[in-house]
């Protein structure tokens, strides 16, 4: 890793940590980041010319792998028109139109350009449609780096959220309540005091590996919002046009009033959107006095590569997409519990948990071994798969996978972990 190392001192000297973002940084595992040069289909390739089986697929939006010919043709042709206009496109007309008719939650849309962007200004508007100031946030779901969300629960789970970071006043994380995920009745002691504007989540958390709801979670949170007058946000950025079409909306069946997406929506492009209901979504300027704004929001660039992705993901693609998740699962999931370790998968996402049982909270999650996490990366990593370098984290899966790349992918993890 001679050419990764010497931009890695370099970046160290311009920009903090060396990386753009923290998890890149692989301070959570052992050894220093690859940094790639380029990627094709599933594979990745650094400034030394090694090669690594991609499962984070850029963190979700490479759902139909790297590079793919119909989203360059797309991005390429946009750019010869121009790449940001700051003005009103036809792309962004169509483009939301295949998102409402897309995903169940959806009657109108607002573009932005990140997942970060995507949450905040739900959460804004959901606090001027309600005129109420308080949120509650499930505790490990993750929502961007803003002051609303990056918060961490208090000395009792039914309190007031700390500050999770430096720099977060505490009037701010004062308006944040945080709750157990897969736990209905901490957060309905938060909504019994009628401040909530509203509740948001992940509706398949991500950000502490992949945890799978309990029978009937979402749909509580929904039903349990709507009784005390709270607005339900589903951050999808993750989840949306990955579990379905519909996201994890349709793959519930639980339609909440908003819902985040980012990611996919963009295919690889910074690009996000959030939606919901039009009674609400029309509190938003110029039609209410919600303010949101955005220069590069719906940047004819990333619109066009989303549109793209999108127009692939056809009930057939889904069908291989799964398929590849169940192959992997059928072959990886007994070997990993008999090594006295957990798996835990929906639909494409799926994360091996350093603890002998799958946990269903941010709590449990905690509990696992983090010193065993970092040496299994290390060594799956030597032996070319590119694991998310945290065991907060989930693996994306694309549908380019090959059975040679399934094979590959099996037979090293277990190495990896025999060799713990």
């Amino acid at each position: 890793m001679k050419r990764s190392q010497e931009l890695l001192a370099r970046a160290k000297k311009r920009i903090p940590g060396g990386v753009n973002s923290p998890v890149r940084a692989f301070s959570a595992v052992e050894g220093d980041p690859p940094f790639i040069k380029r990627a094709q289909g599933c594979w990745l390739y650094d400034e030394d010319d090694n090669q690594y089986l991609d499962l984070i697929g850029s963190w979700g939006p490479m759902i139909a792998g790297h590079a793919h010919p119909a989203v360059v043709k797309a991005i390429q042709e946009a750019a010869v028109d121009g790449s940001s206009f700051g003005a009103p496109t036809r792309g962004e007309v169509l483009f939301a139109e295949e998102l409402c008719a897309s995903h169940p939650a959806l009657e109108m849309v607002r573009l932005c350009s990140s997942g970060t962007e995507s949450t905040m200004h739900a959460i804004r508007l959901a606090r001027g449609y309600t005129q109420r100031d308080a949120i509650v946030k499930i505790d490990g779901c993750y929502h961007g780096a803003h002051e609303s969300m990056l918060v961490e629960a208090g000395s009792g789970v039914a309190t007031f959220a700390n500050p999770g970071s430096p720099g977060i006043p505490a009037a701010f994380a004062n308006l944040t309540r945080t709750s157990p995920f897969n736990d209905l009745s901490t957060l309905e002691d938060h909504l019994k005091k009628g401040d909530v504007a509203a509740v948001i989540l992940e509706a398949v958390p991500g950000n502490m590996g992949c945890i799978v709801p309990a029978k009937g979670y979402l749909k509580g949170v929904v039903e349990l919002c709507a009784r005390y007058g709270a607005v339900s946000i589903f951050d999808e950025v993750m989840t949306g046009f990955r579990l379905s079409k519909g996201g994890a909306s349709e793959y519930y069946g639980v339609v909440p009033d908003l819902v985040c997406l980012g990611k996919i929506v963009g295919g690889g492009l910074p690009l996000a959107a959030f939606g919901g209901k039009a009674e609400i979504m029309n509190n938003l300027s110029p039609v209410g006095a919600v303010y949101q704004a955005g220069t590069l929001s719906g940047n004819p660039l990333a619109v066009a590569a989303g549109r793209a992705t999108l127009s692939l993901l056809t009930p057939d693609f889904y069908q291989r997409l799964n398929s590849i998740a169940e192959k992997i699962d059928l072959r990886l999931r007994s070997f990993v519990e008999e090594q006295g370790f957990s798996f835990a998968r929906v639909g494409s996402m799926f994360t091996i948990f350093f603890r002998s049982k799958a946990p269903r909270s941010y709590a449990e999650v905690k509990e696992c071994d983090f010193q065993k996490f970092g040496k299994f990366h290390s060594i799956a990593l030597s032996k070319g798969l590119y694991f998310p370098p945290s065991q907060y984290e989930a693996v994306f899966l694309s549908a380019c996978m090959t059975e040679e790349d399934i094979t590959f992918l099996v037979e090293n993890t277990k190495e990896s972990i025999l060799l713990l």
